[in-house]
């Protein structure tokens, strides 16, 4: 049985807490990890999956990010400068949180989506202080267009503030996902074919629309992680996982998968694996097959630990 609590913890911003969850199981634990959320979304939707590695005796940690979920702050947006900087150092001081109240306990990190683009630049920032990674629907766009984004959130935000919501960044990054299943049923289909996953999507009061500020530190942070110098920082002998759907958007349909996978056998790393799911589309933990997911996640984290 799971026994889950929630608790708050200090803000790198010095100025927000950070709400975060603890799902632990009975027993001995074999393995902690904490999951990393996707940009919009929170905790709460990795209940299911927190319980199912529970059931296995693995401890499960997350935090809400800087404004999204539960966490108090301005919603869609991290700060005025930095902001991807505090995040991930908020997501570094879960990571040594959770480690101190399991010492010695092997510590494995899964990240999604833009939760990914932070677990990279956790890979960077702090090297051989993890046991694996585990990257969820992940994926690195062009230089070039990633620059363009960066550029115009920056100057829409100079003009009209950096807590602005622009439908023109929204339809550029997010609103061109949905395109790709045009004709659609929601704004969200491609997210999972799974119709009641969407429908509890977009109906989810925690459901955050990011603003200008939030795009411009996450298109830094893809800049980031995409220099070879910093993938050069990455500890080499850390175990990597990548999974996504070959229809996910995010991952331009595989390639962007592929292309981030190759990245890092570049920068010298090891042991990289690679699985995509045919049809699977942007969130595979909540996807038609999720329990394929979850048994594949599950046994490369045993693998590892």
């Amino acid at each position: 049985m799971t026994q889950e609590r929630t608790f708050t913890y200090p803000s790198s911003d010095g100025i927000h807490e950070i709400f975060a969850r603890e799902w632990l199981p009975e027993g001995e634990i074999r393995a902690v990890v904490q999951l990393v959320h996707g940009v919009g979304e929170h905790m709460g939707r990795y209940d299911r999956f927190a319980r199912f590695l529970n059931e296995h005796g693995m401890a499960v940690y997350g935090a809400d990010h800087l404004g999204h979920g539960r966490t108090e702050s301005e919603r869609g947006w991290f700060a005025e400068q930095d902001g991807w900087r505090l995040v991930v150092q908020d997501v570094r001081c879960l990571r040594e949180l959770a480690g101190e109240k399991h010492p010695g306990v092997p510590y494995i990190m899964l990240g999604h989506s833009m939760g990914s683009f932070l677990a990279r630049t956790y890979l960077v920032d702090w090297p051989g202080t993890l046991d694996g990674v585990i990257l969820s629907g992940t994926g690195q766009e062009k230089a070039a267009l990633v620059a363009a984004g960066k550029a115009i959130s920056a100057m829409i935000g100079a003009v009209k503030g950096t807590k602005y919501r622009s439908k023109l960044v929204y339809g550029l990054s997010m609103g061109a996902y949905n395109k790709k299943f045009s004709p659609v049923r929601t704004s969200a289909d491609w997210i999972s074919r799974d119709e009641a996953v969407v429908d509890a999507y977009v109906a989810d009061p925690l459901r955050t629309a990011s603003t200008v500020g939030l795009f411009r530190d996450m298109m830094g942070g893809l800049q980031y992680i995409a220099k070879p110098s910093n993938l050069a920082k990455m500890d080499k002998d850390t175990p990597v996982y990548f999974f996504s759907g070959d229809a996910d958007p995010v991952g331009d349909m595989g390639r962007g998968v592929r292309k981030v996978y190759d990245m890092f056998k570049m920068a010298g790393c090891r042991e990289v694996e690679i699985k995509l799911y045919e049809g699977g589309r942007h969130e595979m933990l909540n996807e038609l097959n999720y329990q394929q997911v979850q048994k594949d996640t599950l046994a490369w984290i045993e693998g590892h630990i």
